[in-house]
């Protein structure tokens, strides 16, 4: 079947399955992380000591902000770049009458604002996440155990993430640094800071699904881009050409909702992934496919020793799980 053939497929029978959205785990972790608090109001002072700067003694917390810079240096595991700032308002709470905290019914008393910026290796941007939310003084009873030091709600993110929500929380973090608002963060990964470890439920508002033709899935022979079908099954070690949306920016100019152009390839920017009955598969290449709308060409070989039968198919983009699909394998 000629490339032609398949653009027009797509054009008449490709439809989403209206299915709801998958819901993705994102492990994220952080390292040269500092907070700064706000111990002065001398703003001529405000980062311009190299520093380490302890937090002045004299410091009144309640109502005072801080702000945590770090390096983004890993999601679910893969190596990534990026940023994560805070910016928090300081209330230290208390569910007992305490002179100089804040009476509350739960120990939620700081309101924060989180951004996690995210980026390949390379410096190609992914996108961000921005968080609100309320830190916790150790964790309320009865919260869950991965909210081991507060909770946040996703309100919304750019690029790979665009209009995200979910929740989020604090893993984990040790030796993270206190450091006045005077010491310049030039110096921040010189004079060194800690770890923290967070997590993102997210559910998407796009995911990547696979697109459907007349005959399945819309995934095709790489040797002559015929249909994958019971009659003409996948077999491992080949490889597969699949149409399907949801995979975000490009590397390369394009105005949102514009058509992929004709006489150029451009490259999603986000990590691609495709896993066969729970294998990840080596991804070929990742495409907008030209001419086409919100619709993507990946072409991946079928893992070796995938056994026959049908095969679960799922595409993930910036580890945001799409909808599962089957295809036949011989």
């Amino acid at each position: 079947m000629r490339v032609a053939s398949i653009l027009w497929l797509f054009a008449a029978c490709a439809a989403l399955s209206g299915q709801a959205p998958p819901v993705s785990i994102l492990q994220v972790q952080a390292e040269n992380i500092v907070v700064y608090y706000d111990d002065t109001s001398d703003i001529s002072k405000w980062g311009t000591l190299p520093g380490p700067v302890p937090v002045s003694a004299n410091l009144t917390p309640n109502f005072k902000w801080r702000f945590n810079l770090g390096d983004v240096v890993s999601v679910n595991g893969q190596p990534v770049k990026g940023n994560v700032v805070i910016s928090t308002r300081v209330v230290y709470a208390t569910t007992d009458m305490t002179p100089g905290r804040a009476l509350m019914d739960l120990p939620l008393g700081c309101p924060f604002q989180q951004v996690h910026s995210f980026m390949l290796p390379d410096g190609t941007v992914i996108g961000t996440i921005a968080t609100i939310g309320v830190n916790t003084v150790g964790r309320p009873p009865g919260a869950p155990s991965n909210a081991v030091a507060g909770t946040g709600v996703l309100v919304g993110g750019s690029g790979a993430f665009l209009g995200v929500r979910g929740q989020a929380g604090l893993i984990s973090g040790s030796g993270v640094r206190n450091a006045s608002i005077t010491e310049d963060p030039a110096y921040r990964r010189v004079n060194g800071g800690g770890k923290m470890t967070w997590f993102f439920q997210i559910v998407p508002a796009v995911w990547p699904e696979v697109l459907t033709v007349a005959t399945g899935p819309a995934i095709f022979h790489g040797a002559d881009f015929s249909p994958v079908t019971v009659e003409k099954p996948a077999r491992a070690g080949e490889v597969l050409v699949m149409g399907v949306s949801g995979l975000g920016p490009v590397k390369g100019k394009l105005d949102p909702g514009q058509p992929f152009p004709a006489g150029d390839l451009l490259e999603v920017n986000s990590p691609v992934d495709i896993t066969v009955n729970g294998k990840s598969a080596d991804v070929v290449n990742k495409i907008g496919w030209p001419a086409m709308t919100n619709v993507y060409r990946v072409d991946f070989v079928v893992p070796a020793g995938t056994a026959p039968g049908l095969a679960s198919v799922v595409p993930t983009v910036a580890w945001i799980n799409g909808l599962e699909v089957r295809i036949p394998v011989r």
